[in-house]
């Protein structure tokens, strides 16, 4: 989240495994560096606030977020997260 709201695109990625995925509504972003060119093309500059902790897992957690790219006033959504080895495995952003 801070990442995203700093602009920092390195950090950004650097929270995701390497081999990471993100399901992003309805198509899968697979690997550094393709979340790398999605990050860069479509969440950097934006900005990204946690309404809520809807689940917490030993896992991951699920976040109820307002996410608003550059030039949006945005909408909420539900972005659930897995962790392995200390970053992100999975991210499943799907509009709430």
């Amino acid at each position: 989240m801070d990442a995203v709201n700093k602009g920092d695109l390195d950090a950004l990625v650097g929270a995701f495994a390497e081999d990471a995925e993100i399901l992003d509504v309805s198509r899968t972003i697979s690997g550094a560096d393709a979340i790398r060119r999605w990050a860069s093309a479509e969440v950097i500059g934006g900005t990204l606030r946690v309404l809520s902790v809807v689940e917490n897992r030993p896992d991951g957690q699920k976040l109820l977020v307002h996410w608003a790219p550059a030039g949006s006033s945005g909408w909420r959504a539900h972005y659930d997260f897995t962790y392995a080895g200390g970053r992100v495995a999975r991210a499943d952003l799907q509009y709430a």
